[in-house]
């Protein structure tokens, strides 16, 4: 059980941000109740894009604030889509890839004044805390799914590398946006310092998947595209234990024609997304002979995405130019790993607003129709407190009940991106990634 102290300590801190919430929505003095200070189901039709992306951004911003936990600072890796706090059991175990989303979502919300920095502050500093002292792991790499309260490994979870990557980004963002706050850069330090990257790196110069103590090292690694972009940036950029730059060469590329489009992909579109939410890949190219550039190549990803399920209406009809999208997501026979092209067999219908959402960044336009005709169209059923439900089949009059935190997280990073850059920005000011990048060989895009 929890102490009274810390009882009292999560009470106010809920209590400020209630107000704060409150003050800065402009809302009546006479709604006093708690209950009252979250954003209503279905707000009135908006005027902008902006005020959409506002308050999409926002309902976001709420998951990782409400659905962590005060004193780790893990955020679930679902929750209901209520709002509600699940009951702590493994199904609601905490993700460190929800936690590292959850991280920069901090820097988010701070430019955005949706709670005093202070209180924020105070969530980044306990969350690096408890991973420089506390969380389980082994040789700086962590468990993909951990108590949020007690921070104990659950569900016999590996140490996972890509995992640990995007809890590497979330906390190389805030030690950039709360650069100010000594301590926080500090834990920063100690966090990324402790990773020894090469431990997981086998002769190929490829990293594995992770590590069981039940088994050893994984046999799965990252040798063909994937989301490991991120991953593999973070170790080669390492300041203590890096990898040679020569490995981001070591994994393969392969290409895949779809009708006018040829592209480097093999798997969903989040593939295509996580590491750009970070990594700011605009206008350049890899070294020769490749000359990668990926920026565009997950542009046309969302593009193929799109016309993928305009091909599909005859056998999908809620499908079309401006409802879209599909990526790994929960439905109504479980968890799957949409993907293609070719289009997964198993695709049924389902709409997956991170799909388009993550693609805020790469496609806004396309992204914003799809994302506000879903809004439009489906209302309350769709679109709630943390904004728009993970996945949903309006064949079938499906919607899912439950949040998944890095589906959530990707929409926040993307449309902040889409906005303003500024989750590049902190991130590209950390040094060892723009050495990282020289060291690849990245360079402007010719021509």
């Amino acid at each position: 059980m929890r102490s009274l102290g810390k009882l009292k300590q999560v009470w106010r801190q809920a209590l400020s941000a209630a107000l704060a919430f409150l003050l800065l929505q402009g809302c009546a003095a006479e709604r006093t109740s708690l209950n009252n200070l979250t954003p209503p189901i279905v707000a009135r039709v908006l005027d902008t894009d902006a005020n959409f992306l506002d308050d999409l951004s926002h309902r976001a911003f709420l998951y990782f604030w409400e659905q962590a936990d005060p004193n780790t600072g893990l955020v679930r890796d679902r929750s209901l889509v209520d709002g509600s706090i699940p009951p702590n059991t493994d199904r609601y175990a905490a993700s460190i890839a929800a936690t590292g989303f959850g991280l920069t979502a901090m820097a988010v919300a701070a430019d955005h004044h949706w709670i005093p920095e202070t209180l924020l502050k105070d969530r980044v500093r306990n969350t690096l805390h408890f991973f420089a002292y506390q969380a389980p792991g082994k040789n700086g790499f962590f468990y993909h799914w951990l108590d949020p309260q007690s921070g104990e490994r659950v569900r016999g979870s590996e140490v996972s590398s890509i995992d640990t990557a995007l809890l590497l980004a979330g906390v190389l963002t805030v030690r950039q946006r709360f650069a100010k706050d000594r301590e926080i850069a500090q834990l920063a330090d100690l966090i990324y310092g402790n990773v020894d990257f090469t431990w997981l790196l086998d002769k190929r110069g490829i990293l594995s998947h992770g590590w069981r103590p039940e088994v050893g090292l994984l046999k799965s690694n990252w040798d063909t595209y994937s989301e490991h972009m991120i991953l593999y940036m973070l170790a080669i950029a390492s300041p203590t234990h890096p990898i040679p730059a020569k490995s981001w060469y070591a994994w393969a590329r392969p290409k895949v024609t779809y009708e006018k489009y040829t592209f480097i992909n093999d798997g969903p579109l989040f593939t295509q997304q996580y590491s750009h939410a970070w990594i700011d890949f605009r206008g350049l190219e890899e070294a020769a002979p490749s000359d990668i550039n990926w920026f565009e190549n997950a542009i046309i990803a969302t593009e193929v995405n799109r016309d993928l399920c305009i091909n599909l209406r005859n056998k999908f009809p809620d499908y079309g130019p401006n409802l879209w999208g599909v990526t790994a997501s929960d439905s109504v026979t479980g968890y799957r790993i949409w993907g293609g092209p070719p289009a997964d067999n198993r695709i049924d219908g389902t709409l997956v607003p991170c799909a388009p959402g993550g693609s805020l960044m790469l496609t806004p336009q396309l992204a914003l129709a799809d994302l506000r005709n879903m809004r439009a169209q489906f209302g309350e059923k769709a679109y709630g407190h943390y904004g728009f439900t993970d996945a949903f089949n309006p064949l079938t009059n499906w919607y899912n009940p439950e949040i998944i935190g890095i589906d959530q997280g990707i929409i926040l990073l993307s449309a902040e991106n889409a906005r303003g850059g500024y989750v590049w920005k902190w991130f590209m000011k950390n040094p060892e990634i723009r050495d990282a990048m020289d060291r690849i060989g990245f360079h402007k895009v010719r021509g």
